[in-house]
């Protein structure tokens, strides 16, 4: 007898786990049901109202894509600008006319094997000379004089092309006994580098300002939302609704605004950019240059893309939050 009852007592406990299981599942179905029936009226209302959505849509799209392009502008200067710093900057090593062929080819060998060198260059007296000649017109004049007055040069291009790197390798250049003077220009690298950092503080700032007129245009149409609904709003409310419930569908309307936001910039962005690809390389061409306009990369889109939808998201948490609370029902049905 009492193993029965204790059978019975496993039973129930049993049964009672499968139903509370069951009345778990149901939940999660009935919110997970509601919640795309949400996104789904918002998705219709928005439908319902094509031209105001679409006017919306468009000012949210431009406010992303501003920012969007100047970032991509900003990555495809930072890729020339590295180009044009990796093959320019060269630190010119005036070798002492004294010093022997031998005495040079050793010099240029050690300096192949220093950890700071990328690449080093050897230009001979000879060939000094030559190219002296070719580009300076005074070949005759030159051809008159008793010896070769042009010293031995290498052209040395450092491992770390910053500022700061390349006045590292100029002075360790400069103290070799073998050296009679080294030269290195700079100054334009500096002001590359400034422009560049300049750009990055305006494309943020830029940035900022742009995400804070995104909330405020979703903040403002969720307003206008809010405030056409607020008799179904009161009713809602009045037979029980929270307000979790009731926010519900316009939350999903700042989503769906901030996606939509979100994939015509990207689609502004990328079309700008396909425009542009052939004439920045024909001029690039003209330069010598093999640079290619590129757009954005897959996991930018995708920043941007998440980027867009949470300020959407974000603007409708705040704008319901604010318009909510003013909205409550008085008397009883």
């Amino acid at each position: 007898m009492g193993s029965l009852n204790t059978a019975a007592a496993q039973g129930g406990r049993g049964q009672g786990a499968s139903v509370l299981q069951a009345s778990l599942r149901s939940r999660a179905e009935h919110y997970f049901r509601h919640h795309r029936e949400m996104a789904r009226d918002a998705l219709r209302r928005l439908a319902d109202t094509p031209f105001s959505s679409l006017l919306t849509t468009l000012v949210l799209a431009i406010s992303l894509a501003l920012p969007t392009g100047l970032f991509s502008v900003l990555k495809n200067l930072q890729t020339v600008a590295a180009g044009w710093t990796d093959e320019q900057v060269k630190v010119s090593v005036f070798l002492k006319k004294d010093l022997k062929d031998s005495d040079i080819e050793r010099l240029y060998h050690q300096l192949l094997k220093r950890e700071d060198v990328m690449q080093a260059e050897l230009i001979s007296r000879s060939q000094a000379l030559a190219e002296f000649k070719k580009w300076s017109g005074f070949s005759n004049v030159l051809e008159g004089l008793d010896e070769n007055p042009l010293p031995a040069v290498l052209v040395v291009q450092p491992r770390d092309v910053s500022v700061n790197g390349a006045k590292a390798l100029r002075d360790a250049l400069g103290a070799l006994p073998q050296s009679d003077s080294v030269q290195l220009d700079t100054e334009w690298i500096q002001r590359l580098q400034a422009m560049v950092a300049l750009m990055q503080r305006l494309v943020g700032a830029f940035a900022l300002a742009l995400a804070v007129t995104v909330l405020l245009v979703i903040g403002n149409t969720i307003r206008l939302a809010i405030e056409g609904r607020r008799d179904e709003i009161v009713v809602v409310k009045l037979v029980g609704g929270t307000n979790a419930f009731v926010r519900r569908p316009f939350l999903y309307t700042g989503l769906w605004y901030g996606f939509a936001g979100a994939f015509l910039a990207l689609a502004m962005v990328e079309s700008l950019t396909a425009w542009l690809r052939t004439p920045a390389r024909e001029l690039a061409q003209l330069y010598g240059s093999d640079f290619v306009l590129q757009g954005l990369s897959l996991s930018e889109g995708g920043i941007v893309f998440t980027v867009g939808v949470m300020l959407g998201l974000l603007g409708a948490m705040l704008a319901v939050r604010q318009h909510l609370r003013a909205i409550e029902p008085h008397g009883s049905i």
